[in-house]
């Protein structure tokens, strides 16, 4: 177990520390959070880690969390992300209460803001193209080039950013810029642009407005008005706090908060770029943002992961200062902790494989008890039939096995999980040489699985009563991507990592408790791994996804650790 894992294990990271620091000094007596969403997408996995640190440490702290939609850019929003965002948020266990908030709540107070900045001499209208204003920037090595606009008087730029509010001008023909330094050696502090036209209309504004802050200039300053203590951020906006500071410096704010940056969640075989997820919905690579190979907190409910689990994995990989690549095997491992303790058992069959037992009365059937779950005493038991005829699985059969293959094959004897001990005596094929069925004995002193004289059987089956297996279409995911470091060795190309084996879907046979019901709730096949029922089921045919195998390699690392 790494350090962050025990430290989040115990309630502790840098951050908090932060907070109980600024409260042992009296600079809050509870911190006030946010979670700044923009609605132009669903939330995946890396906003659920920002999501519970937001949330979490304002619940641990006696402070609160405010929910506030970064709605600054009309182009690409919709309602249909606003609806999934709080959606996913209620999901993960957390409510922002009365406060819920927008970034165009606050656009006449940003733009009165802006003119404040104009006229204390701090920004100006610039005329330069986009490609223009590209160039002069500058690089890492070289300064930037100051615009030509940019000793432009008070009153001329006044006049044009109040014209440029009226409309008067296309898209893109003119931005306001704060006038700081062309020679930092932060980029973001070269005259950044705090405003640009926008001829859109906005899902809550309408057409009120045609000219729209940046992100970097409505964040910090939202952050203000509603007097957040502590504005937590991934790594990648700690070279934008110095605009930040700048910007609450330079300005009539209300209150002062601060910024502080973790690291941002890199999953293996997992692409958490929102460009990338939008091209993965757009061409088709996926059936929607809540396909169950989505890292989306939508794709993830389909998929039957449970909150509590996400929630788990996410404070197993603490809080650290530096971004870091996680096993994605923790991530599952922590998904399989607690569905093994929370999910029913239950028994299918994904590639069945007819069983005679030959000497079973035709017709007959008996009632056996199955434990609904080991891990719970109190889940009770169900009654699952057995009789002359059942289904197994393809793989659990080998004409010609190895040495060690404890499963069925000729002569050999295996156990029927709840059911009997039975040994294969006979194998039919069809025309082509498959075996389509096999032709067993089984021993009536074995009842339940146990032998009266002590002997051992190595392998167990799961298995199906013939007359009660119920057809189901079963859906096999796994990772979307085949490299665990999406385009690392495909020249950038992530899309050349799609992995083609991503999702196998199958006819299989299910007990008839699977049947009954639409009970989202995910449960374990016997052997096999934890699935859950798809919105795609209907009445006469059940959908599951698998949630995740039964194979745990991360565990064998923790115990080796």
């Amino acid at each position: 177990m790494s350090d962050t894992t025990t430290d989040a294990a115990a309630g502790q990271d840098f951050i908090r520390d932060i907070i109980r620091a600024d409260i042992a000094a009296g600079k809050c007596t509870a911190p006030v959070t946010r979670f700044p969403p923009e609605p132009n997408g669903y939330l995946h996995i890396g906003h659920a880690k920002s999501i519970c640190l937001n949330f979490g440490v304002a619940e641990e702290f006696g402070g609160r969390c405010h929910l506030r939609f970064d709605d600054t850019n009309p182009v690409k929003e919709e309602q249909e992300f606003i609806d999934a965002i709080q959606r996913d948020v209620r999901w993960l266990g957390f409510d922002w209460g009365g406060h819920l908030y927008h970034a165009s709540d606050y656009f006449e107070t940003l733009y009165e803001w802006a003119e404040h900045l104009i006229k204390a001499g701090k920004a100006y209208v610039d005329d330069q193209s986009p490609e223009e204003m590209r160039k002069s920037r500058g690089t890492l090595t070289e300064a930037g080039t100051p615009s030509p606009y940019r000793d432009r008087s008070v009153e001329e730029n006044l006049d044009l950013f109040r014209r440029m509010r009226a409309g008067e001008f296309p898209n893109g023909a003119r931005v306001l810029r704060a006038k700081i330094d062309m020679a930092s050696g932060n980029m973001n502090m070269r005259d950044p642009t705090l405003y640009r036209i926008l001829h859109a209309t906005h899902p809550r504004t309408g057409d009120a407005w045609c000219l729209y802050p940046t992100y970097d200039y409505a964040h910090g300053q939202s952050d203000a008005i509603e007097g957040i203590t502590h504005s937590l951020c991934t790594l990648e906006f700690e070279d934008h706090r110095p605009l930040y500071e700048w910007l609450i410096e330079n300005l009539p704010v209300p209150s002062k908060p601060r910024q502080y940056e973790f690291a941002r969640l890199n999953l293996s075989y997992t692409v958490l770029s929102k460009r990338v997820l939008t091209t993965l919905v757009r061409d088709g690579h996926v059936s929607g943002w809540d396909d169950p190979r989505m890292p989306t907190l939508a794709g993830l409910q389909r998929r039957g992961v449970p909150a509590e689990a996400l929630k788990d994995f996410i404070k197993r990989i603490g809080m650290a200062r530096a971004n870091s690549l996680v096993d994605f095997g923790m991530f599952e491992f922590s998904i399989r902790d607690f569905l093994n303790k929370a999910a029913p058992r239950r028994m299918a069959v994904l590639r069945p494989l007819k069983v005679v037992i030959e000497n079973w009365p035709e017709g007959e059937f008996e009632e056996l008890p199955a434990v609904n779950n080991p891990e719970d005493p109190e889940a009770g038991t169900r009654t699952i039939r057995f009789g002359r005829e059942l289904w197994v699985e393809q793989d659990d059969f080998m004409e010609e096995a190895p040495k060690k293959f404890y499963r069925l094959t000729p002569g050999q004897e295996v156990r029927l999980r709840y059911g009997y001990f039975v040994t294969c005596t006979g194998v039919v094929k069809n025309e082509a040489g498959e075996v389509v069925e096999l032709r067993c004995t089984y021993d009536p002193a074995t009842r339940g699985g146990d032998s009266p004289d002590g002997r051992k059987v190595r392998g167990t089956l799961h298995w199906l009563c013939a007359a009660d297996a119920v057809p189901a279409e079963v859906r096999l995911y796994d990772h979307l991507f085949a490299n665990p470091t999406p385009g690392s060795e495909s020249d950038g190309d992530i899309f050349a990592d799609l992995n083609p084996k991503s999702l196998e879907v199958v006819e299989a046979l299910v007990e008839p408790a699977l049947a009954a019901g639409n009970d989202p709730a995910p449960v374990q096949f016997e052997r096999l791994g934890y699935f859950c029922r798809d919105r795609d089921s209907t009445p006469g045919k059940p959908v599951f996804n698998r949630t995740v195998g039964l194979r745990d390699t991360w565990a064998k690392i923790q115990q080796k650790g």
